[in-house]
């Protein structure tokens, strides 16, 4: 039988279902080669010679496909359709070399969507592996391992806390940490608008803006502040006012194009706050099950067939007056041939997203792209947009009303995109008015604005400004923007992406000795120059040489510098932002505590930022990084604040350090180098703290009384994980802040006996906080709740989730490659008491490890490498 490769076992059962006994399919898992993670693995002075290796995991998925050859002289590698899947056909033929000699044949085929018509017509038309992308992907490869490999060790010598460096992550990371310094720089500008609401003489009334005043239009900043308005609202009491003009003009609007790659990622982020790794888990789950087309993609064109099916489907749930009198056809925007294949889109239309049986990340994504797909083969929207002025007779005083209606909903019926950042949009509906009726003023009601900074980037944002730029690939948001976060550079705060200290400093280094490196340009021209590779006009060879040129140069001018020098350099560079002028006008950088010191930025041992007073340790103040102003501007302005005095008479003052805000009494001395400080607990503004609440905070641990039992005792305080009570050595969280100023002796009693019963051996077991279905080789799957976070429960294997994954969140195929890396760390004796039929066996007595690895490795889920951009 002739052997089928695919990636995943997902994948691999899909395609034997079409493809019946007369086949073998067998799952590769990913990538089975990579360059081994040291030193020299590509050589620059060889003709950038690449030294690659079979993991260890792999080794055993080889052995199968090559014992499975053994019995067949036929090797189908389907693996997917893009320069990625072309990379693991290519790894797999050169990793079986030895198995292939004798005459055996070697086919390459690729489909779009695992359908049946798709798989038997690319089975039956059989190509050669596609050399341009391959070397594409060297290219790829090189360039990102020379960058890792070169750049990083730079980092962790000369940068204190830096972790890795890489080709696109690097200049992902730019984008936000320059978005930030923007939000830091920027400085709100006061302006008012006045709206009127009016009547018709019929009673009806209407919300009309002031577009006119002293006969000149108004612009955004023509009111400034509360005394104009109070003058333009009395402009208006002052006159009666008349229709003046009313104008409706029909307008339409078209729908949106299906999904490819980075517009599917933007829409899930939206509209259900999914990270793009997330989305693209889901995506690939429904590709391998038949459900989508491919979902690594920047094409929007669809295939005749599809748009066909599509218009029928409308045709016959909405109506014939919802299809277009044509089909619309998209034009691909694809920069790069080989990319550009079909859009995301449904492999059946008939397949309602209420009909699908899937996990509910799967469900909601496949809503999204079947609503999307259908919306973009339907008619247009129409609608009618009216303006009416309405004017004084002297024309010194106009107001505008605005309204739409829609007259025929076409694609909206079905899709409405989701927006970044709410716009205005004229979508009120406006009673029947008159042009030359009179206007009844019901109120006038004047309103201060103030303009707003640029929001934070989200990851939908995120990969729309790296779209436009033309940095990465489809294939490489996901990866980049998790791997930055992986990182700690960069953390995610309600869905927008914040720098951290660590990002701020690798980005200002690498923008100071590194520039070229991290300029958009440069790096969009170099995924032109890989383009043009994919597409067999330019040799990678020659692409590497020309970076490797000036990238070593680049390196080795670094190679004298010192830390001192560099944070010197860092600081110069970062001054604008982190010293901006003060009001008063004082020197930006004098300490404004002792006024000697001057402030300068300081490392860490912990690999974060601060700004100290050079005058330590006589002076310990500090503060954060972050630029004070800002979003963060009245925060910092509280640093310093008295909120009054102790007993004896000390100030008791707030501050804000560069671990977040906190209260401290006195100040620190020769005597007293640290002054008695507490840090405010989460939930507690600093604007809200008064001097009662700051002296509660310092007084902890607060005695609560001696132990009914033993007499030891009883403390409530505020620790590193949280409020607790402590008897003793024993300690028990408590759920609220606020319970440690309240907390009495009958409730601490309670709460230390509830931590105990369920230390006790015998206790009530943790109830699960999801069900995820039966492992493969037996027993439920489950998340469970954990005192250092939940996690995921396989007979006596237990594996932490991601810091980015939540209960709700994983799903049975994400849990199962979990629980497969932790098999490999957990003792001999959990695994065989996962799978009790191999220890039976007289071979597993022998070899215990062998017999227990065997017994708990579950299948896992495809573990495919992408372009490590």
């Amino acid at each position: 039988m002739p052997v089928v490769v695919v990636e995943s076992p997902a994948k691999a059962k899909t395609i034997n279902k079409y493809l019946g006994p007369d086949y073998t399919v067998l799952a590769s898992y990913g990538h089975v080669r990579d360059l081994p993670a040291k030193d020299g693995s590509v050589d620059p002075e060889h003709d950038f010679g690449m030294t690659w290796e079979v993991a260890p995991e792999s080794r055993k998925h080889v052995r199968a496909i090559a014992e499975a050859l053994k019995s067949d002289d036929r090797l189908i590698l389907a693996t997917d359709p893009d320069r990625e899947g072309e990379a693991i056909s290519w790894h797999l033929r050169e990793a079986l070399a030895s198995s292939l000699k004798k005459g055996k044949t070697v086919q390459r085929v690729a489909f779009n969507a695992i359908t049946k018509s798709a798989v038997t017509e690319a089975i039956a038309n059989p190509r050669e592996i596609d050399q341009d992308l391959v070397d594409a992907y060297l290219a790829r490869r090189a360039l990102d391992y020379l960058v890792g490999f070169t750049l990083s060790p730079v980092l962790w010598r000369k940068l204190p806390g830096a972790r890795s460096a890489g080709r696109v992550q690097s200049v992902c990371l730019r984008l936000i940490v320059e978005r930030e310094m923007e939000i830091e720089a920027f400085r709100a500008r006061e302006y008012w608008t006045v709206g009127a609401r009016l009547a018709t003489p019929r009673g009806q009334e209407y919300d009309a803006r002031l577009t006119v005043l002293g006969g000149k239009r108004l612009e955004k900043f023509d009111i400034p502040h509360a005394a104009a308005a109070e003058l333009a609202v009395a402009a208006i009491h002052s006159r009666p006012f008349a229709v003046k003009s009313v104008e409706s003009k029909p307008a339409s609007r078209n729908p949106w194009p299906p999904f490819m790659t980075s517009t599917l990622q933007q829409e899930a982020s939206r509209k259900f706050g999914m990270g793009a790794k997330a989305c693209m888990s889901a995506a690939q789950r429904l590709y391998e099950a038949g459900h989508i087309t491919y979902m690594r993609t920047d094409g929007i064109d669809m295939a005749p067939e599809a748009v066909m099916a599509a218009r029928d489907e409308i045709r016959s749930r909405f109506g014939a007056n919802y299809v277009p009198d044509s089909p619309r056809m998209y034009k691909n925007k694809a920069k790069n041939a080989q990319e550009a294949h079909e859009c995301i889109r449904p492999t059946d239309m008939s397949l309602s997203p209420e009909k699908l049986r899937a996990e509910d990340d799967q469900r909601k994504l496949y809503d999204l792209i079947w609503k999307r797909t259908i919306a973009s083969q339907m008619a247009a929207a129409r609608m009618e947009r009216t303006t009416v002025d309405v004017a004084s007779p002297d024309g010194q005083v106009e107001l505008r009303a605005t309204g739409q209606v829609v007259l025929f909903d076409g694609f909206l019926r079905v899709y409405e995109q989701g927006r970044d950042d709410e716009d205005d949009e004229d979508g009120a509906r406006l009673p029947q008015i008159m042009q030359g009726e009179p206007a009844e003023k019901r109120a006038v009601t004047p309103e201060q604005h103030f303009t707003q900074p640029p929001p934070r980037y989200t990851e939908a944002t995120l990969v729309k400004r790296m779209e436009e730029l033309g940095i990465g690939r489809p294939s490489t948001y996901a990866s980049v923007i998790t791997t930055i976060q992986d990182r700690e550079y960069v953390r995610k705060d309600k869905s927008r992406l914040i720098p951290e200290d660590k990002g701020r400093l690798v980005t200002a280094f690498l923008t100071n000795y590194f520039r070229r490196y991290v300029e958009y340009d440069f790096t969009a021209d170099l995924e032109t120059d890989l383009d043009d590779v994919s597409a067999g006009s330019a040799d990678y060879k020659e692409v590497l040489a020309r970076f490797w040129r000036d990238f070593s140069a680049a390196v080795a001018e670094t190679a004298d510098l010192r830390i001192g020098e560099v944070l010197s350099t860092i600081d110069d560079f970062l001054a604008p932002h982190l010293y901006p002028p003060r009001e008063d006008g004082s020197d930006p950088r004098s300490c404004p505590v002792c006024g000697a010191g001057r402030l300068h930025l300081k490392t860490a041992r912990s690999g974060g930022a601060f700004i100290g007073c050079g005058n330590y340790p006589e002076c310990r103040y500090t503060r954060p990084l972050s630029a004070p102003g800002g979003e963060d501007g009245a925060v910092q302005a509280l640093d310093g604040k008295v909120l009054g005095h102790d007993e004896d008479g000390t100030p008791v003052t707030l501050r804000i350090g560069r671990f977040g805000p906190y209260v401290q009494k006195g100040e620190a001395t020769a005597e007293t180098p640290k002054p008695p400080r507490a840090s405010l607990p989460k939930g507690w503004p600093p604007e809200t703290i008064d001097l009662a609440r700051a002296l509660a905070l310092l007084s902890l641990p607060r005695p609560i009384g001696p132990h009914p039992e033993d007499g030891a005792l009883v403390e409530a305080g505020i620790g590193r994980f949280g409020p607790y009570v402590k008897h003793g050595p024993k300690y028990a969280n408590l759920p609220d802040v606020e319970e440690v100023f309240t907390i009495g002796m009958n409730r601490a009693v309670e709460v230390l006996a509830q931590k105990a019963s369920r230390g006790a051996r015998g206790s009530t077991p943790a109830t699960a906080l999801r069900d995820l279905g039966e492992h493969p080789d037996g027993g439920p799957v489950q998340v469970m709740p954990g005192r250092y976070g939940p996690y995921v429960k396989w007979g006596k294997i237990n594996a932490t989730l991601p810091k980015d994954s939540t209960p709700e969140d994983v799903t049975l195929d994400a849990a199962l490659e979990l629980i497969a890396a932790k098999a490999g760390k957990a003792k001999p004796k959990a695994k065989a008491a996962a799978k009790p039929k191999a220890a039976a066996k007289p071979k597993a007595a022998a070899k215990p490890k062998a017999a227990a690895k065997t017994a708990a490795k579950p299948k896992a889920a495809p573990r495919r490498k992408a372009a490590a951009d």
